[in-house]
C-alpha cells in the first residue's frame, strides 16, 4: 500500500478518515513546489473535477504575477506520475488532476473496511470523523402539542431532527435529543372541563392523542356559543398554573399517555428522544430570574401594562416578555428554559429545529439571552425549514402522525402486491411495506434543501424509478443479496491480501471507488451547512453508479476467482456506505424487499 508517511500532515485534514485529504496533499505539495504558494494555499484550491476529471485548481485564484499558461506550464514540466497522481492536464484557466487508478482504488476499499468493520467496538461507521469528541450538543426537535394533531411541520422537524441528531453522534459528539412537547397552557383548562362531560377513560388509554383532541374539539364548540365555559377553563388552568395538585393529576396522566403513544409513533419512525421536556417543565424561578436581569439591565420598557424589550436597532421590533395580565408567554418560557438547559447540561452548543414561520421569534429569543450577556448565547442555532404542502391521505386528510404512517405503508403495500413472485417471496410484507413507505416520505422530505416549501406527492413516492426512497432501498436489497447469490467466493479474504487493481482498469467500478471515497467529504460538508440533501444527492448518486455496473462489473459468472472476488469486495464496501447514508438519515435499510 502506498505510504502517507512521506506527505506532510496538514491543518484540518486527516487521511485514516479520509483517504482523499492525501491525495489533496500529494496535489497541492506538486503545485508548491512549482509556484510561489505554501503548500496549505494550494492545497485550498484543490477542489473536485467535473465529470470525467478527478481534482481540479483554477490558478487564477491564487493571484499570481505572471500568465497563466507560464504557470501552468511550470507545474507541469516538472511532473513526473506517482503513486498519487497519474496525469495532470493543463486547460485554460484549469489544472486537471487524475489520481493513480490503482492505489485510489486500494486505499478507499481498505479504509471504508476498516471503518465499517470497527464499528461494533464503538468507532465511528465509514465516513465519519471524530470532530467533535468531548463536545456536547442539545439538539430539540419534533416538539408536537399534547391534544392537537400532530401537523406536517412537526413531521418535517422530527426528520430533520434526528438526522442532524444521528450526524453529530457519528461525528463524535455527546448527542442530547430533546422533545419539548406543548404540554401547558390554558387549552388544558378547556380540556379539563371538557372531559368532565365528553372524557373516556377507555378510549383515553386506547388512544391517549386522538381523544384529547376530540374532547378539545368538542369543548371548543360549546365555548363559541357559551362564555361561561371559557372562563371555567381559564379558572381551571389558574388552579394548574399554581400547583393545585387535583387539578394536575388529570394532566399528569393524559401527559404521561400522551408520550408512551408518541414513542411507539416515533419508534416506527426510526427516531428516538433522550428526554420529554416540555412547557411544562420550565420553572417559575428561571423566568422571574430572567426578568429580573432584564430589568436591572434597563432592557424592559412598559408599552400600555405589558413588558417588551426594544429590539428596533437590530431589525427586530419588540419582543413581549410579560403580558398584561402579568402571565407568562412562549418568549420567557423559552429564555428560561434556555437558562436552565445551560445549567443542567453545560452544552458547547444548542439546536433548536423549528419552521421558518418562527424565524422572528427566535431571532429575538437569541438576541435577548445575547443582551443578558450569557456567554453561551452566541452557541444557539436555530435550524429552519419551509413548508409541506399536500400531504393529506388520497381521501382526504392527515393530521396524526400514525395516520401519514399507516397510509405511506398501505400505498406501498398495494404496490408490492402488483408483482406476485416478489411478493410471495418477502418474509414480513407488512413491515417491508412500511419501511419502504417511510423511506419514501423521509427522502421526499430530505431530497431538497430543507428552506424550500414543497410539494408532497404519493405517487413519486411509489416509484422504484427515478431519485425516490423505493429506489434506495432496491439499491441496497440488490446489494445485501451478492452474498446470498455467491457463497462461493465466501469469506472474503482480508483487504490487505485482496489483488484490487483489475478494478481500477474498469471504468465502472473505477467511478464507485471514487464515489466510495468523497463520501468523508460529503458529511464534512453536511455538518457545515445542517443539510440533509447532500447526503441524499450522494446516496443516489452511488445507487446510479451502481445499477450501472451491474452489466460489466459482474460477480456471478466470472471465471477468475481473483476478480470475482474484488469485485464482490467492491459491491460489500459499496453497501456498507450506502447503508451508513441511509442511517444517518434515520432510514433503516432493508436486507430483502
Amino acid at each position: 500500500m502506498a505510504s502517507a508517511s512521506t506527505l506532510p500532515v496538514l491543518p484540518d485534514t486527516d487521511p485514516s478518515s479520509c483517504v482523499f485529504d492525501a491525495f489533496r496533499t500529494a496535489i497541492a505539495k506538486r503545485v508548491s513546489e512549482a509556484l510561489p504558494l505554501t503548500i496549505e494555499q494550494a492545497y485550498s484550491g484543490v477542489d473536485y473535477g467535473k465529470k470525467g476529471v478527478d481534482f481540479t485548481i483554477a490558478l487564477p485564484r491564487f493571484k499570481l504575477p505572471g500568465k497563466i499558461d507560464e504557470l501552468a506550464g511550470k507545474v507541469i514540466s516538472k511532473f513526473e506520475p506517482d503513486e498519487w497522481v497519474s496525469s495532470i492536464t493543463h486547460d485554460k484557466a484549469f489544472l486537471h488532476f487524475q489520481l493513480n487508478s490503482e492505489n485510489m482504488v486500494r486505499q478507499v476499499l481498505q479504509q471504508v473496511h476498516a471503518r465499517t468493520h470497527l464499528t461494533e467496538s464503538g468507532r465511528p461507521e465509514y465516513g465519519t470523523n471524530t470532530a467533535g469528541k468531548g463536545k456536547k450538543v442539545v439538539i430539540e426537535y419534533s416538539s408536537p402539542n399534547i391534544a392537537k394533531s400532530f401537523h406536517v411541520g412537526h413531521l418535517r422537524s422530527t426528520i430533520i431532527g434526528a438526522f442532524l441528531a444521528n450526524l453529530y453522534e457519528s461525528c463524535g459528539w455527546d448527542v442530547v435529543r430533546m422533545n419539548y412537547l406543548g404540554d401547558w397552557g390554558t387549552q388544558f383548562g378547556l380540556i379539563a372541563t371538557g372531559f368532565e362531560k365528553y372524557g373516556s377513560k377507555e378510549e383515553l388509554e386506547k388512544d391517549a392523542i386522538k381523544h384529547l383532541l376530540e374532547v378539545y374539539v368538542k369543548v371548543n364548540k360549546d365555548a363559541e356559543s357559551d362564555p361561561n365555559v371559557k372562563a371555567e377553563a381559564a379558572k381551571w388552568f389558574k388552579r394548574m398554573e399554581d400547583g393545585d395538585e387535583s387539578a394536575l393529576v388529570n394532566w399528569r396522566n393524559w401527559r404521561e399517555l400522551s408520550v408512551k403513544k408518541y414513542e411507539e409513533q416515533y419508534d416506527r419512525l426510526n427516531v428516538h428522544f433522550d428526554i420529554y421536556n416540555g412547557e411544562s417543565m420550565v420553572g417559575k424561578e428561571w423566568q422571574d430570574k430572567a426578568l429580573e436581569r432584564l430589568n436591572e439591565m434597563g432592557l424592559i420598557t412598559d408599552a400600555e401594562g405589558a413588558k417588551i424589550v426594544d429590539l428596533a436597532k437590530w431589525k427586530l421590533g419588540s419582543a413581549v416578555v410579560r403580558k398584561k395580565d402579568g402571565t407568562s408567554i412562549y418568549l420567557t418560557r423559552d429564555i428560561g428554559g434556555a437558562i436552565e438547559r445551560y445549567e443542567k447540561y453545560k452544552f458547547d452548543k444548542m439546536i433548536y429545529v423549528v419552521s421558518s414561520q418562527q424565524d422572528l421569534h427566535l431571532a429575538q429569543f437569541f438576541k435577548v439571552l445575547e443582551l443578558m450577556e450569557f456567554p453561551w448565547a452566541k452557541n444557539l442555532q436555530h435550524v429552519n425549514y419551509g413548508l409541506v404542502q399536500g400531504m393529506s391521505t388520497r381521501k382526504g386528510t392527515v393530521v396524526f402522525l400514525d395516520q401519514i404512517i399507516k397510509e405511506a405503508a398501505s400505498v406501498m403495500y398495494e404496490q408490492m402486491m402488483k408483482n406476485e413472485e416478489k411478493f410471495a417471496a418477502v418474509e414480513d410484507p407488512e413491515m417491508v411495506a412500511q419501511e419502504i413507505g417511510i423511506t419514501g416520505v423521509k427522502i421526499q422530505d430530505m431530497a431538497a434543501k430543507r428552506i424550500n416549501n414543497y410539494t408532497f406527492n404519493w405517487d413519486r413516492m411509489l416509484s422504484f424509478e427515478g431519485d425516490t426512497g423505493p429506489y434506495l432501498q432496491y439499491a441496497h436489497v440488490r446489494l445485501a443479496s451478492i452474498g446470498r447469490k455467491n457463497p462461493n467466493l465466501l469469506p472474503l479474504p482480508p483487504p490487505s491480501q485482496m489483488n484490487t487493481d483489475s478494478l481500477a482498469a474498469m471504468p465502472h467500478a473505477r467511478e464507485i471507488a471514487f464515489l466510495l471515497g468523497t463520501y468523508p467529504d460529503v458529511i464534512k460538508t453536511a455538518l457545515k451547512t445542517h443539510e440533509a440533501s447532500g447526503i441524499v444527492t450522494f446516496a443516489f448518486r452511488l445507487s446510479h453508479a451502481i445499477s450501472s455496473a451491474w452489466e460489466t462489473v459482474i460477480v456471478k459468472g466470472e471465471e477468475d476467482l481473483e476478480k470475482a472476488r474484488a469485485r464482490m469486495f467492491l459491491y460489500e464496501c459499496a453497501r456498507d456506505v450506502l447503508g451508513a447514508a441511509m442511517r444517518l438519515l434515520s432510514i433503516r435499510p432493508l436486507e430483502r424487499m
